[in-house]
This record gives C-alpha cells, structure tokens and sequence, in this order.
C-alpha cells in the first residue's frame, strides 16, 4: 500500500485503551494519509476522560454515542453507519477498524467487496473472525511493546532471542509452504512477495509478533531457510529466500 492511500479511521473508543493512541496513528500513517479521524464512545462516562486531551494531540474527532439500552453497544451501530456513510461517499480507499470486537467482523468483509483495503487493530485477545476478514491486522500491544524498547535502547541481540523463543513448527510450516509457492525451479522466492502472501493467508502475520523489526530476521533466526542477497536494477539490494534442503 501506498502514501497515496486515504484512510478513514474509525476507532471503537469503549473497546480500546486510550494508552496505545500516539504509538497506533504512527503505525496508522505508515500505510495511507488518515483523511478521516473518529471515535466513537459516550462522552459523559467517566471512562473516556482519558482519551479527551489525546484527541485533541491527534486531531480525532469525537463522536458522542449515548448508550440507550443496558447491555447494548450503541458504539458498534454507530461505527457501523458512519463507515457505510463514508463509504458511498467516495472520500476514502481505505479503512481502519479499531476494535478488539467481533461485531465488526460483517463491517469489514463488507467494506472489503466493496474494493475497500481494510486494516484492523485491536488487542490479541480479539476473535479470529474479525481478524481473517481484514487484509491486514495488527496488534496494538506489539506497538506499545516496540515503544518501550526503543526509549530503553534495547540491544538488536536481546530482542532476537525473545523472538526466537515465540516462532512456532505452525510458523515455519507457514513460512516453508509459503516460500514452495512462490519457488522457482531452483527453489528461490523473493523475499518481498513471501511477505505479501503471508500476509494474505494470515492477516495478523507480523514479524514484530516474534520480535523482530523485519521478516528477513526472523526467516534468519530459525535455521530453516536460506537467503540470497542480489543486487537489482538500479544497484537496489533484492532478498531471495528458498528451504534448506533436508
């Protein structure tokens, strides 16, 4: 995805921490332009006091919602309409549902027939439903985690064995299969386009998940794989990757 990607950013405010806002518009701002900036709550609760001097820093507009029946989420209708509204409207080409909530999942797959490219970003305690109907989905602790370990200048070195301790037989079996579709005849795959079909298979497919900052060192870290660094036109550095031969 491009710079040139307008986002409408739709935030679920009863549903995330207001903690992750500053760490979640950085990452927000690395796949489009948020032309569109919300968030939905009832603002006379004092649970969303938090979030009001935030708003203000980030230029989000608040959406009052008041919550007319117990037990209902009148955030998730709202949220609901305003997307569909923005959506026929043509502003956008693109949509970020923040939200650790299900409810959204129908929203999503929704936006996604109409052409929309749509990222989530929620809690990792959000249902895989939600997850699978995004093209993209990240975990808002991932981004505070990475936060904190660059104000602490932790070491390269540190945060790769973390990584290594996390990285699954089911990841590398993904990885593996994944590389063996895109293989040549010699068994080469651009490291670019592993990239992008992982992330097609499985939304929520992140190297900073395992800790580390880029895929090539985590594909490094497990021993399974190995890559070839090329040089392309314009003397740019081009990254192949195959299976080690067992």
């Amino acid at each position: 995805m491009g710079k040139d990607l307008k986002l409408a950013v739709l935030i679920d405010g009863d549903n995330i921490p207001s903690a992750y806002v500053k760490e979640m518009m950085e990452e927000i701002a690395k796949y489009g332009n948020p032309t569109i900036k919300r968030i939905y709550g009832d603002w006379t609760r004092p649970g969303l006091t938090k979030w009001k001097t935030l708003l203000l820093d980030n230029a989000i507009t608040p959406i009052q919602q008041y919550g007319y029946t117990t037990g209902k989420n009148a955030t998730d209708s709202a949220m609901i309409i305003d997307a569909m509204d923005i959506l026929y409207s043509e502003k956008v080409n693109g949509f970020c549902l923040v939200s650790s909530d299900s409810d959204f999942t129908r929203l999503a797959t929704r936006l996604r027939e109409a052409g929309m490219y749509v990222i989530g970003i929620g809690e990792k305690k959000t249902p895989d439903p939600f997850i699978v109907s995004c093209d993209r989905f990240i975990y808002i602790e991932i981004l505070k985690s990475r936060s904190k370990e660059n104000e602490s200048n932790t070491s390269s070195k540190s945060v790769k064995k973390g990584g290594v301790d996390k990285i699954t037989p089911k990841v590398i079996r993904l990885i593996s299969k994944t590389i063996s579709d895109l293989a040549d005849d010699d068994g080469w795959a651009f490291l670019g386009d592993v990239g992008s079909l992982l992330q097609k298979k499985q939304p929520n497919f992140d190297s900073r998940n395992y800790g580390f900052e880029k895929l090539t060192p985590l594909i490094d870290s497990t021993g399974m794989f190995e890559i070839d660094q090329r040089v392309g036109q314009g003397k740019y550095k081009l990254m192949y990757v195959r299976n080690k031969k067992r």
